[in-house]
């Protein structure tokens, strides 16, 4: 039976200053911009790597998607069982290590399959790195706050899209893409000690110290079985996921092909332009949902659908588009709209289960989103882009991303479904807790 025991005090929340966990919110951020440097620095790398390795897109949609991804979900669910048992900081730390030292061996590379077997490694040691940071912050975190510290933390994925773009197209053009995957990977290695330092593990809040605590796999999909919100925002998530892994890891090759823009000058643009705009979508998701969903709920949800809903034809434009300018001048509000859904949809899930089952929701629903968004996304744009080759000619890869995008259009009727069934979940919940 699962228990609840906000009263406790064996378990309750030790008093932190404002001051410090906002620094814990700052540390977790920067381990998460790693984890994503580590990860996005091979799209922008991908064409010389394509042209030195003799790759097909094909095979650049398995190393950007499907085999990081089928590592990086299939380990992350038994790390956050351990991370809802054990100490989370430690587990964060060892994460960042492993992922950096493997990202830092991706330069070493002679060939496809080598380089296969490094991002192997890195999708190993990301999958260590968000569902116990998550829960962390959840327990860092009051709930009406909690969107927005989620969302500061989501804000990771374009600080390291910024610098892994920015820095790593400059310094692969400078020094080559081999010292691009050294000069990033090593700053990861040393923050993990800097972690294990500066950062305390919290207690959990809202929990017990018996029952709770020691909640199972099988407990936690129990719960969740019994919330149809949560699988139709996982399903929501994933269609935003794979458009946006798909679409964004080969917009760099849609420029560089399509329209003659050098590595440096992409990495420039995208970085500039596309890490500044995800990073103030992602805030303002979780700001909006924070505020808005005090009296409404439902506000968590409907910030995803309308988000998605309102960027659809700016993203066309920004794929069909003939100029340059133009392109770019759709690119930046459609990718603010497009960024609005995770941060208010991870902090909603947290509301669904018990405090010991957020770490593991939270994989959950990260292994939902990333199999069919990060390991499907990339390899179907990949594989379609091969295929439209007979087709289309130069323009293949162009209509394989609209492609795409047209299929993640279902992702406003997820996100419809789920607003519809959430204040009911929601009181499921309380419900369980109340009765505890």
């Amino acid at each position: 039976m699962i228990q609840d025991s906000s009263s406790a005090a064996p378990n309750a929340s030790p008093s932190h200053s404002s001051n410090y966990k906002w620094f814990v919110l700052g540390i977790l951020t920067l381990v998460y911009t790693f984890n994503f440097i580590d990860r996005q620095i091979l799209v922008i790398l991908q064409e010389p790597i394509k042209a030195d390795l003799g790759l097909s897109d094909t095979q650049l949609g398995l190393l950007t998607g499907f085999s990081f991804a089928i590592v990086y979900v299939t380990a992350g669910i038994p790390i956050a069982w351990l991370a809802d048992r054990s100490n989370r900081r430690n587990i964060v730390a060892a994460s960042l290590g492993i992922f950096s030292v493997m990202t830092t061996l991706s330069g070493m590379v002679q060939n496809y399959t080598q380089l296969l077997l490094a991002r192997l490694g890195v999708g190993l040691g990301e999958a260590g790195g968000s569902p116990p940071s998550h829960s962390m912050l959840s327990d860092y975190f009051p709930e009406e706050k909690r969107g927005t510290a989620i969302s500061i933390y989501t804000t990771g994925i374009y600080f390291g899209i910024f610098f892994g773009y920015f820095a790593g197209g400059w310094i692969a053009e400078t020094f080559g893409w081999r010292n691009a995957f050294f000069i990033v990977g090593i700053p990861g290695i040393v923050l993990a000690f800097l972690l294990l330092i500066l950062v305390k593990e919290p207690k959990r809040t809202l929990a017990s110290a018996t029952s709770q605590d020691k909640a199972s796999f099988k407990d936690t999909m129990a719960v969740l079985a019994k919330r149809p919100s949560f699988w139709w925002i996982a399903l929501g998530c994933s269609t935003a996921s794979f458009v946006g892994y798909g679409n964004g890891n080969f917009f760099p090759s849609l420029l560089i092909r399509n329209y003659g823009l050098s590595v440096t000058e992409v990495g420039v643009v995208l970085g500039v332009i596309g890490g500044t705009t995800g990073m103030l979508g992602t805030f303002l998701g979780g700001y909006l949902a924070d505020r808005w969903g005090k009296k409404d709920k439902c506000w968590y949800v409907r910030i995803a659908l309308y988000g998605i809903l309102l960027s659809l034809p700016l993203s066309y434009i920004t794929l069909l588009g003939t100029e340059p300018l133009y392109v770019i001048m759709a690119y930046a509000p459609g990718h603010i709209l497009g960024t609005l859904y995770l941060g208010p949809c991870i902090a909603i899930c947290h509301t669904l289960v018990p405090a010991g089952m957020r770490a593991s929701t939270s994989a959950i629903l990260l292994f939902v989103i990333n199999m069919i968004g990060l390991g499907l996304g990339p390899l179907f744009v990949g594989a379609l882009s091969d295929s439209f080759s007979t087709y289309f000619g130069a323009e293949n890869l162009r209509y394989a991303m609209v492609t795409a995008l047209t299929i993640g259009t279902s992702g406003v009727f997820f996100f419809w479904k789920a607003q519809r069934a959430l204040l009911s979940d929601i009181e499921k919940t309380q419900g369980t807790l109340e009765a505890n």
